[in-house]
């Protein structure tokens, strides 16, 4: 008899959200909903709550509470509100977590998740770049089991079979020293051919128009900056285990491959598939096997060509601060989250120059901010501090703007 796996879903209104949502849809006699959550689209999650039935809901905005337990009135299904009661949300036993809330928002409940000892599919970036040294010091002490939703770590994640993640939770195998590095690739997003003194000029609407993905204004912004591409490697250090020498970036507009293993015998394996979130939530909801859900095949004959090229640094500087602030450690990959948040804010509202988000971000990491990353308290602050900082920058840094 085929057991089901049962599935709590946090931010389950967004984008990973829907997609986790829609495979469950197609595969009812291999998982259950047992919790959702949302941050503030009441009436999304009381039709997802009437469709999958899940023991209880949560919605961070506690307004929005009366409004959601009306709708859900008829339901057998618990109802609460608050950022603590969604976050105590992510300890219920369960055979996975899905982390979708986006932001640093996401922080307290992916905690709450690994402390408990869950099994968590992560798309929360925020909490590895932010916290990483934490979660994942956590995540060791509890038994937790973190496994990326990213295309990219995905790719890393199927590719290497020796890494510590394809284990069993009780089971110490690290086999870092069979490989040379792994490699993520990029599209290079918009801009990647734009001669580099327009890049003064470019607007909001441009930026957001990301040639293979179809994302959020944020992250497509990160993708025209690569700042995105920078962030994941602080996630590949520390869902791999590995330090910034052995993970290369390559840039590959064609977005078949995803991510590569570079073996230490010579052999590189890749992994390629179509650019639809779906495939990497799959990989992680059936793990350690794969779910067939209808995917449409690659077609290599249509794409033809395969090519790369390194990173310009140049053209994106976002990038190399990344790196640098990886390289840098303590609170440095925090800082660069919160003031590459603050500033990509800003240039969507027409404030700063695109120019100005490199700008603003090498200006607050060059502040000096002091803090540790210990407890989660202490990534909330210097991440307020930063954000001060940032903010602070772009009201008075008329250099940044067009």
């Amino acid at each position: 008899m085929l057991v089901k796996k049962q599935i709590t879903v946090l931010g389950a209104t967004g984008s990973i959200g829907q997609s986790t949502l829609a495979l469950v849809r197609q595969n009812l006699r291999q998982f259950s909903v047992q919790a959702l959550v949302a941050g503030e689209n009441y009436q999304a999650l009381a039709t997802l709550a009437r469709e999958f039935h899940p023991k209880i809901i949560g919605i961070h905005d506690e307004s929005k509470y009366s409004d959601l337990r009306n709708l859900v009135s008829d339901l057998e299904c618990d109802v609460v509100a608050g950022e603590q009661a969604c976050t105590d949300i992510a300890t219920i036993p369960v055979n996975l977590v899905v982390a979708g809330i986006s932001g640093l928002a996401g922080l307290p409940s992916v905690m709450a998740a690994v402390c408990s000892g869950q099994t968590i599919a992560i798309a929360n970036k925020e909490s590895l770049v932010s916290a990483g040294a934490v979660l994942t010091q956590k995540a060791d002490e509890f038994g937790a089991h973190i496994l990326p939703i990213d295309s990219e770590h995905s790719a890393v994640f199927q590719c290497w079979g020796g890494w510590k993640g394809h284990q069993a939770k009780y089971v110490k195998n690290d086999k870092t020293v069979e490989i040379s590095h792994i490699c993520l690739t990029a599209s290079g997003g918009p801009f990647l051919t734009l001669p580099i003194p327009e890049f003064l000029s470019i607007t909001p609407e441009a930026a957001v128009k990301h040639p293979n993905w179809n994302m959020g204004q944020k992250i497509s912004v990160d993708s025209a900056t690569m700042m995105n591409k920078g962030l994941e490697v602080i996630e590949a250090h520390w869902l791999f285990g590995l330090d910034s020498r052995h993970i290369d970036v390559l840039v590959h507009p064609q977005q078949a491959i995803h991510g590569m293993v570079y073996f230490r015998d010579g052999s590189i394996i890749a992994q390629l598939g179509g650019t639809d979130m779906r495939t990497p939530i799959s990989y992680a909801m059936a793990w350690p096997d794969r779910l067939d859900w209808g995917a449409e095949p690659l077609d290599l004959a249509a794409i033809s060509d395969l090519t790369f090229e390194a990173v310009d640094s140049e053209r994106f500087p976002c990038f190399t601060l990344a790196r640098q602030a990886l390289e840098v450690g303590g609170v440095a990959s925090a800082v660069l989250n919160a003031a590459n948040e603050v500033a990509v804010n800003a240039f969507l509202q027409g404030k700063i120059a695109f120019t100005g988000i490199a700008a603003t971000v090498e200006a607050t990491l060059a502040a000096g901010l002091e803090g540790d990353l210990a407890t989660i308290d202490a990534v909330f602050a210097i991440d307020q501090s930063a954000r001060r900082q940032a903010l602070n920058l772009v009201a008075k840094g008329s250099v940044f703007k067009n």
